[in-house]
């Protein structure tokens, strides 16, 4: 296979695309701000849909879960979110961030 077909098949957009047009509902996760010691970069994705399944990462694994469960609201209530974790969040070791890296999140439904 050649690599641009691998690339495209783990791009969290085209498999957003994807499940839109098969009719799913689905939110998108941004990271659009990082402050030192941060898993991901600014403009990762992670795309959820309705029933929960995901592709990608905003985090390395640390926050997934929690991006996920507020993901699920928003598909829901159709109004995005801003979220933060952080080390001066308690949550922060809860999800795993206590390397010391804070990231900020936005989650939006698509469509």
């Amino acid at each position: 296979m050649p690599s641009k077909f691998l690339d495209e098949a783990r791009d969290p957009l085209i498999i957003a695309e994807g499940w839109m047009k098969d009719g799913k509902d689905v939110a998108i996760a941004t990271v659009v701000e990082t402050w030192g010691s941060a898993p991901r970069p600014v403009g990762s994705h992670l795309v959820i849909d309705a029933e929960g399944t995901f592709h990608g990462s905003v985090s390395g694994g640390c926050v997934e879960g929690a991006v996920i469960s507020e993901a699920l609201d928003v598909i829901g209530s159709g109004q995005p979110k801003m979220l933060e974790f952080g080390v001066a969040d308690e949550t922060a070791w809860q999800v795993g961030l206590s390397c010391g890296g804070r990231i900020r999140v936005y989650v939006e439904r698509l469509g």
